[in-house]
């Protein structure tokens, strides 16, 4: 009798053990967040990445029409995900897709695939986005790119929402007279990039 059930347990932690094993792994889900209604992207499309950046939003004090103005000139920020690992690098390049135009780049850390968007829709709708933040974003990509190992981790990206910003906003000073010109201002920023591709 004892051998039985010896048996019947062995038996049974066995078929436990092959039914977790055969069982597909939940894929990570990223939940689309809540944005102005101009915001919101097409149907058809799926977020699949979420990353945390943390960064600047850099400005260059140039001539205007009416004196002098803070010219964005591109951002500079590290993306993380919910374990606090590095996965996305953001700045701005040459998207080689049209011939060189200077767009918003999101590399991957990883493997290196790098995409290109430009803004299509922008909000600054108080009930969504913090006094004193720069503006939330949808942005459609205009360039793709594998790395040189045929990494795709970003390739399949159509949209990207910018959203729960804080900070960015150019200077309220430092740029009103000719001896301004080119001075440079990094103003830190945080927010949250949400990547969209085909849904399946």
């Amino acid at each position: 009798m004892r051998h039985t059930t010896v048996l019947t347990v062995t038996l049974t932690t066995a078929l436990v053990a092959a039914v977790t094993i055969a069982r597909p792994q939940a894929k990570p889900t990223v939940t689309p967040p809540p944005v102005p209604a101009n915001l919101e992207v097409p149907a058809g499309v799926t977020p699949f990445l979420e990353g945390q950046a943390y960064g600047t939003q850099n400005y260059i004090c140039l001539p205007s029409s009416t004196g002098f103005t803070w010219t964005f000139f591109g951002p500079q920020a590290t993306l993380f995900n919910d374990d606090a690992g590095q996965i996305i690098t953001h700045f701005l390049s040459p998207n080689p897709v049209e011939n060189g135009t200077p767009r918003a780049t999101w590399q991957h850390s990883r493997d290196t695939s790098t995409v290109w968007a430009a803004a299509i829709a922008n909000s600054s709708d108080p009930n969504y986005v913090a006094a004193g933040a720069i503006p939330w974003l949808l942005l459609r990509v205009v360039g793709a790119q594998e790395g040189p190992g045929s990494g795709d981790k970003l390739t399949e990206t159509m949209f990207i929402h910018r959203v729960n910003t804080a900070g960015g906003i150019a200077p309220a000073a430092g740029c009103a007279v000719a001896t301004d010109v080119g001075k440079k201002a990094l103003v830190p920023y945080t927010t949250d990039y949400i990547f969209y591709r085909e849904q399946d």
